[in-house]
This record gives C-alpha cells, sequence and structure tokens, in this order.
C-alpha cells in the first residue's frame, strides 16, 4: 500500500461479541443460571464499540485516568457491504480495562478513547476463507496467545445469521466475532512499555505501542 494511502477506519458502527468463544462460555456456563438473567443467552450477546475508541494504525494507546494496564483483546471484524453481505475482514485489537462481570455496563472498560487498534487496511473475502484463521499475539516479540476462530461457539456464518434475525447491519458496519481468553479465564495483559502484535495469514497486522499519560 501507498505509504500516503490514509489508513482504514470503520465507516458505520462497531459490533463486539461477547462469550463466544468455547472455553469462556464453559467458565461462565456455572453462572449463567444465577441473577440476574436466570439461564443461559439464546441469541448473540452485542454491545457497540463507540467511534472515539477507533485508533488508527500505528497510534499508540495511551493510558490514561488512572488505568495502568490493559487486557489484550484479537478479534476479527467482519466489514458489512451492500445487502448485508461481507465485503472483508480486518484485525482488531479490542483494548478493554480488566473486569470480572459481564452483567453491568461495560462502557468505562471497553469505550474509552484509542481502545480499538486499526490495521492498515482490510483484506477482501467472505466468510468461508476465515473458518479456521489463527491469529497470533505478540508482546513485546513473544506469543502470548494464538486465536483460533475454530473455536468459536457461533462459526461466522451462524453469527451472522442470528444477529441478522433481530438486526439489520448496514454497509460500513463491523461485526467482531468475538475474543478468547487464556486458560484462567483471563486475557493477556499489557502496561505501559509494551509493544503488541496481532497477525494472521493474509491480513494487515496491528501493531500497538501502550504508554503512560503525558
Amino acid at each position: 500500500m501507498n505509504p500516503w494511502t490514509p489508513s482504514w477506519q470503520p465507516t458505520g458502527t462497531v459490533y463486539g461479541t461477547l462469550l463466544n468463544f468455547r472455553r469462556e462460555w464453559d467458565l461462565w456456563s456455572p453462572r449463567m443460571t444465577q441473577d440476574p438473567h436466570k439461564a443461559a443467552p439464546q441469541a448473540p450477546v452485542l454491545y457497540v464499540k463507540t467511534a472515539n475508541t477507533f485508533s488508527p494504525a500505528g497510534q499508540d494507546l495511551v493510558l490514561q485516568d488512572g488505568v495502568t494496564e490493559v487486557d489484550i483483546a484479537a478479534t476479527l471484524g467482519l466489514v458489512i457491504g451492500i445487502d448485508g453481505q461481507v465485503t472483508g475482514a480486518a484485525l482488531l485489537n479490542e483494548w478493554t480495562v480488566p473486569h470480572a462481570s459481564y452483567y453491568r455496563p461495560p462502557v468505562k472498560f471497553r469505550c474509552r478513547d484509542g481502545f480499538l487498534a486499526l490495521p492498515q487496511q482490510v483484506s477482501v473475502g467472505q466468510v468461508s476463507d476465515w473458518a479456521a484463521l489463527q491469529i497470533a499475539v505478540r508482546r513485546n516479540g513473544d506469543v502470548v496467545q494464538t486465536v483460533d476462530l475454530r473455536e468459536l461457539v457461533r462459526g461466522l456464518p451462524a453469527l451472522l445469521a442470528d444477529v441478522g434475525e433481530f438486526m439489520t447491519l448496514q454497509p460500513g458496519d463491523v461485526l467482531m466475532v468475538g475474543t478468547d481468553c487464556l486458560a484462567d479465564g483471563t486475557r493477556p495483559r499489557a502496561r505501559a512499555g509494551d509493544r503488541v502484535e496481532l497477525s494472521a495469514p493474509g491480513f494487515a497486522s496491528v501493531v500497538s505501542s501502550v504508554r503512560g499519560a503525558a
């Protein structure tokens, strides 16, 4: 890509999906029948990643307001075109302030400024191309996680179909397929001074440096 070409940013709404990897689903299953919901979710659990979170390729993540560490949350974002069809996808780092519960509004944890690290460009394709995609997560050069899309609770076609049952995705929208956890239920974390890279075959990498507030 020409270095003077502006890096990609979503032109519509970015939706995230919770509890869409088997390991995290299994860890949470014993609590799903408790208050307040009393049952496992029957439809995809979605939230919005607001526009203030968009962080163009190459931009640092600046920790503010007393935040000292963040979860690294690698995901694939499906980019919606006309007629609700997927036209491409992008690796995304969905930074999150560590928190223990899904039962409270996640805005203050997920929607801080710069909390969605973006790649330089989208990879063109269709959902069948990415069913077995593996995303490598590196912190300071060391692999700290591999996110395997074969471990999704709802695979890409099923997720799109189930979301379509209750809402219409518009051209320019992005649907993030979910983020996986480690064996203990946490996610890899980063602090000021760390360099984080997400990579997968056929995709533009997402590289971010984390720094403290000036």
